[in-house]
């Protein structure tokens, strides 16, 4: 193991200046694909200042924008684009899933379609095949049977087709639209009017004089992407179920405790800081605070992914979206509203959905010239076709072939729906992803550096070992000094006060406490010392058995106290940051995924390298300044290592924004948290690599997505444009194309906590 010891004066610390603009976010409805997106994204950010970033999984608009650009603005922008926007709430999100509304919406359309839609292509096969089969008014059956397909089942991309070409644009739905629409005119003329242009000669002959019939193509186009987005939307919506069964775990009512002690039930938007509220068995904890009253068992799953029950007494703290399982509590509201962990939480996970890695934003703009581009694609098609010397219904087949396989939904969904349920899984967990970069940094992390102080220990003292000499029992030992310890604020007597709490504990009278030294007093008329080793022993001999353990406790970086009772030494006891029981198993878990692990803190080097030797880390840098923590941070780098940083207090925020990849504990500062990439919010520091594995899982499926819808356009649209590809066939692929990413995605849900 090797053990360095690093120090230095801190540097100044960069000026950053105020920065004037404001963060926005905007519900955006209309949008049917990434082109849509990308255009509404496109017209935000040619306001002047204004910086935008559109999700078309998420459906939202995140801006930031100089204070003097009105929200109202920002929206009149999006509807001018042809979409409709309205500023975000700022309450937790409710429990309202609008892609199941969606589903339930196409569901309808599609049951009639297809209904309709078995006999329509039996008929148009058996028509088209065996002529002869053809009666008097089989053309007005097959319309019958098309016209309530492709007008109102199909009504959906008809109408975004017809906002678009309002304002001049053009979407996924223009190419169904017009793929479905060119399809049944030209049937109906076949049908009705074909035969007066077989009567005539030449190039009108050769356009207008086809007897193919395309009403079965353009139903079968219409049920099978009707069928794609509803199994779309259904997939969606199990993608942002976790996020929403997260929020729905939020309080709807308190019983707040009025002055005279009863009880007022009131929304639980209303509660005020500083009031205090019941909280029964059963029932969510409101908001954080502190308990005041009570003692009840308290289920943190919600917020730790952790099932085993917490137990909290007065004084202590609990979290708001939390649940009692038994006991009544009293508890003042110390966050309430959106201030409380819970929402500020629930806002991590909605903002890592709403952030874009580098390839989505390459995949949104690929999206935002796609469609105008397959326009002038399946132009070219059906012009080179007829050059060609094909008939006009070869040429019009290829053309309809590549309207409808050239879909750009999966490049928009490729991203987004993956981090929507990574981010809700993670959330799940205890594990809450605050963006794209801590996806895109673990894909080549090899080097986890931990903090020691609440990262890798408790971060609270406590007693370790208990050393009495001849004719003292260790619990006498323990239990005089603990009864001293207990007016005392010290750390140090924390901790043998904890160790020593009953009910029975004898008082303690003429108490005394000498600073850096220790506390004198006298217990059930016995004097009591208890403090440093060179202080309480006085001149006297100090007992073999004392100095050892001393010795012994000192070596493994624990601190030791001595107790004397009246001038006679009779015991030393040792108090430790205790490790936490699952450091060592997180670091040999890391460790099998081939990295390399360092202990960086600024204690001292005998303490490091004990807690080190504890749970397996093999180098250690002590004794660092806060601000040293960073140089070193970057000394790993420049020799080539990428660094992931796991710490928790105020001094680990530099050295988490510098790290390559940021973890944060989830109980520390408010500084670390905002610095971090990755909150873990159980102290269970096994989370640390579940957290790396569901990046990393994360990440393959967003190549898995992207290297699929990439593909699958390049390819497909050559194949079309050779008329190799029915149409009805294009329109099936290409509705798998975005159901594949989504299901895709949705295999994340399945990642469990033993990080697979």
């Amino acid at each position: 193991m090797t053990v360095s010891v690093v120090g230095g004066p801190a540097p100044d610390a960069p000026h950053v200046a105020p920065d004037a603009s404001h963060r926005v976010e905007l519900d955006v409805s209309g949008m049917s694909c990434a082109a849509c997106a990308a255009r509404v994204e496109t017209k935000l950010n040619k306001i002047e200042g204004v910086r935008a970033s559109v999700n078309f999984a998420t459906r939202v608009a995140t801006v930031d924008t100089p204070d003097s650009v009105a929200t109202d603005t920002l929206c009149e922008v999006v509807r001018k684009a042809g979409y409709d926007a309205a500023p975000r709430s700022t309450s937790p999100v409710e429990p309202v899933d609008p892609d199941d509304q969606l589903a339930r919406s196409l569901l309808r359309r599609l049951a009639i379609a297809a209904v309709l839609f078995v006999p329509l292509a039996d008929l148009s096969v058996m028509f088209a095949v065996v002529p002869s089969t053809r009666f008097t008014g089989w053309g007005w059956l097959l319309t019958a049977l098309a016209l309530p397909i492709v007008t109102w089942a199909a009504w959906p991309f008809h109408r975004v087709a017809l906002r678009n070409a309002r304002h001049g644009t053009a979407s996924m739905e223009t190419l169904i639209s017009v793929g479905v629409t060119s399809a049944t005119l030209w049937s109906l003329y076949t049908i009705f009017a074909g035969h007066r242009a077989r009567e005539t000669s030449g190039i009108w002959q050769a356009l207008l004089g086809s007897d193919a019939i395309y009403l079965e193509v353009a139903a079968g186009v219409t049920v099978f992407i009707l069928a794609g987005r509803y199994f779309e939307a259904r997939a969606k919506s199990r993608a942002g179920s976790a996020l929403r069964a997260l929020a729905a775990l939020s309080a709807k009512n308190v019983s707040v405790l009025l002055a005279d002690g009863t009880e007022m039930v009131l929304p639980a938007d209303e509660l005020k800081e500083q009031q205090r509220f019941v909280v029964r068995p059963g029932q969510t904890i409101a908001a954080d605070g502190l308990v005041v009253e009570g003692s009840a068992a308290i289920d943190m799953s919600a917020m730790t992914g952790e099932a085993k029950p917490t137990r909290v007494h007065p004084g202590g703290r609990v979290i708001g979206g939390t649940v009692v399982l038994d006991g009544r509590l009293i508890v003042e509201a110390a966050a309430v509203g959106a201030d409380t962990q819970f929402a500020g939480m629930v806002r991590l996970v909605e903002e890592a959905q709403a952030q874009k890695a580098d390839a989505q934003r390459l995949a949104d703009r690929i999206a935002g010239v796609f469609v105008p581009a397959v326009f002038v694609i399946a132009a070219l098609t059906a012009g080179a076709w007829l050059l060609a010397g094909a008939d006009a219904d070869r040429a019009f087949s290829a053309a309809l072939a590549v309207l409808v396989i050239a879909c750009p939904c999966a490049l928009g969904l490729a991203t987004p729906t993956a981090m929507m349920v990574a981010s809700g899984r993670g959330a799940q967990l205890g594990i809450f992803l605050k963006g794209y970069r801590a996806l895109e940094a673990i894909r080549s992390v090899d080097t986890v550096v931990f903090d020691k102080t609440g990262t890798l220990t408790t971060g609270h003292l406590a007693v370790t070992t208990v050393t009495a000499v001849e004719g003292w029992q260790t619990a006498e030992v323990l239990e005089l000094a603990g009864a001293v310890e207990v007016a005392s604020e010290h750390a140090v007597a924390v901790a043998i006060a904890t160790a020593t709490a009953t009910a029975d504990r004898r008082a303690v009278e003429d108490f005394r406490a000498q600073a850096g030294r220790g506390v004198t007093g006298t217990v059930s008329g016995r004097g009591v010392v208890v403090g440093r080793p060179s202080w309480a022993s006085g001149p006297g001999r100090v007992p073999a058995v004392l100095e050892s353990a001393r010795r012994a406790a000192e070596s493994r970086g624990e601190t030791v106290v001595f107790v004397a009772v009246d001038g006679e030494l009779c015991g030393a006891i040792a108090v430790a940051d205790a490790v936490k029981d699952s450091a060592a198993d997180a670091v040999a878990a890391l460790h099998r995924r081939g990295m390399r692990t360092v202990l960086l803190t600024g204690d001292n080097a005998a303490a490091a390298g004990a807690v080190a030797a504890q749970v397996g880390i093999d180098e250690v840098i002590a004794e660092v300044l806060p601000e040293g923590k960073v140089d070193v941070i970057e000394q790993l780098r420049d020799r080539g290592r990428v660094v992931a940083m796991v710490g928790d207090g105020i001094n680990d925020g530099p050295a988490l924004a510098s790290a390559d990849l940021g973890l944060a504990i989830g109980r520390g500062t408010d500084v670390a948290i905002g610095a971090a990439d990755i909150i873990l919010v159980r102290d269970d520091l096994d989370i640390a690599p579940q957290a790396l594995d569901l990046a990393r899982a994360t990440m393959r499926t967003i190549r898995v997505n992207l290297f699929w819808a990439f593909g699958y356009n390049v390819a497909a649209i050559p194949i079309a444009a050779a008329g190799l590809l029915n149409p009805l066939i294009a329109g099936a692929a290409m509705a798998f194309s975005s159901f594949f990413v989504v299901s895709n995605s949705l295999r994340l849900r399945n990642f469990d906590s033993r990080g697979r």
